[in-house]
């Protein structure tokens, strides 16, 4: 079961989370839906909004769910790695990661997300941009690179679900 808690009572430090844990972005209605395993975005004030961040590539597959939705979410699950195994390596093209993983989809909010989450953050969607190669003013971060530069997120939290 759930309780929805404010984003400032988020008592997960999100930059290990994130880091550490991992997360699904999850994005799609009760139709068709994707999710895929991130390990880079922040938290933070944006617009006079809590906000997250995430970051997709554009070949992945949940990036075009993201631009056709209005909301997505980003959920976290501890120390299951499991998720994350399938989430981060399978495309949902050509792959059914929801049976793969046995998670169970929960449609509410606009969005929908995993009932085995222990927090869910449900954002709705303010801002989609690709990196540009020469406006980084600190050229090491290119090396993470080829021409696939990533696509940053920002999204509005909605909702913060904790998992009693």
């Amino acid at each position: 079961m759930f309780r929805e808690i404010a984003a400032k009572e988020i008592d997960t430090n999100l930059i290990k989370a994130i880091a550490d844990e991992w997360m699904l972005v999850t994005a799609g209605d009760r139709e068709k839906y994707n999710m895929m395993t991130a390990s880079w975005g922040f938290a933070g004030e944006m617009w006079g909004n809590d906000c997250m961040i995430t970051v997709i590539r554009p070949q992945r597959y949940t990036l075009e769910f993201i631009n056709n939705s209005g909301y997505f979410t980003l959920s976290f699950y501890g120390d299951n790695k499991e998720i994350h195994k399938v989430c981060g390596s399978k495309s949902g093209r050509d792959t059914d990661k929801t049976a793969l993983t046995g998670l169970t989809p929960v449609f509410s909010d606009n969005t929908v997300y995993f009932e085995q989450a222990r927090m869910v953050i449900i954002c709705k969607k303010q801002y989609v941009g690709q990196l540009d190669p020469a406006a980084f003013t600190d050229k090491e971060p290119l090396r993470w690179y080829s021409d696939d530069f990533h696509y940053v997120i920002i999204g509005k939290i909605e909702k913060v679900l904790v998992k009693e």
